[in-house]
């Protein structure tokens, strides 16, 4: 694909081999490497770097300072050929780092479309995002972390490796995620963070009427708050999901967490 001189700053250095649509803008300073392909519409600021192998889709902002595809911080990485693949609209603000994958993680990592990441967040090696999440600023994912859709994640707040966040999530400003997050889940800071209900605001926000979202209580409180093992509080949960694709969701997240759930 051609690059036209008045969208490549000329102190940007872009290799001959990138694959660059001809409206992609690239901002003084920054370097797009060899076996890049970026998408229509997409906005590359100052002082970012992009390594491949990395596809990137159309109409993303890299505001300034990210670097993106970068070689994965795992001592076990020796060079194979891993990918990062991004999605459509999202959004990377300053510093942002998004790491490739591992041979022994799959040897991908992948943000989906309509992400915001803000300043300083940090995607590891062989993570895997959804779509239409928000990490705040300093967000850290460890290696391996799954997020789902519309997770909301909170300045400071984090996640250990090998961990999975349910759909609709949330954790609070400074929580530490160490084991998986159940869908509509909120965490709150509390040591490590601990569950402190259901993301109702969040739910509201996206069209979840009143009778999906009491069905979503009852089942957390039938997973965290009702005091019983998590054996009979997944039988319980069977019978509430005959009425609620939503608790469905919550069960077939639960039956399929190698980790513990967080407590």
């Amino acid at each position: 694909m051609s690059q036209s001189a008045p969208l490549i700053h000329p102190t940007a250095v872009v290799d001959p081999a990138a694959r660059l649509a001809d409206d992609v803008r690239v901002g003084a300073f920054s370097l797009i490497g060899a076996d890049v392909e970026i998408g229509a519409g997409t906005v590359v600021g100052p002082h970012c770097s992009i390594h491949g192998p990395t596809r990137i889709g159309r109409d993303n902002r890299f505001i300034g300072h990210a670097a993106i595809g970068g070689e994965p911080q795992d001592k076990k990485y020796a060079g194979e050929r891993t990918e990062l693949v991004i999605g459509d609209r999202n959004v990377f603000r300053e510093f942002v780092t998004v790491n490739r994958g591992t041979a022994g993680g799959g040897g991908l990592t992948t943000l989906g479309n309509d992400n915001w990441l803000l300043a300083y967040t940090h995607v590891a090696h062989d993570c895997h995002v959804a779509d239409h999440c928000v990490f705040s600023n300093n967000t850290t994912l460890a290696g391996h972390v799954s997020i789902g859709n519309w997770v909301i994640i909170s300045g400071f707040a984090g996640a250990h490796q090998f961990c999975r966040i349910g759909d609709h999530a949330f954790l609070g400003m400074g929580a530490l995620c160490t084991g998986d997050i159940p869908p509509f889940t909120m965490v709150g800071i509390d040591g490590h963070g601990r569950p402190r209900g259901i993301n109702s605001e969040g739910l509201k926000r996206r069209g979840f009427d009143a009778t999906r979202i009491s069905a979503i209580k009852r089942a957390y409180r039938t997973l965290y708050v009702a005091g019983i093992p998590l054996a009979e509080a997944k039988q319980q949960l069977a019978e509430q999901a005959r009425d609620s694709d939503d608790v469905r969701q919550m069960l077939e997240f639960i039956e399929h967490s190698d980790r513990p759930l967080q407590r």
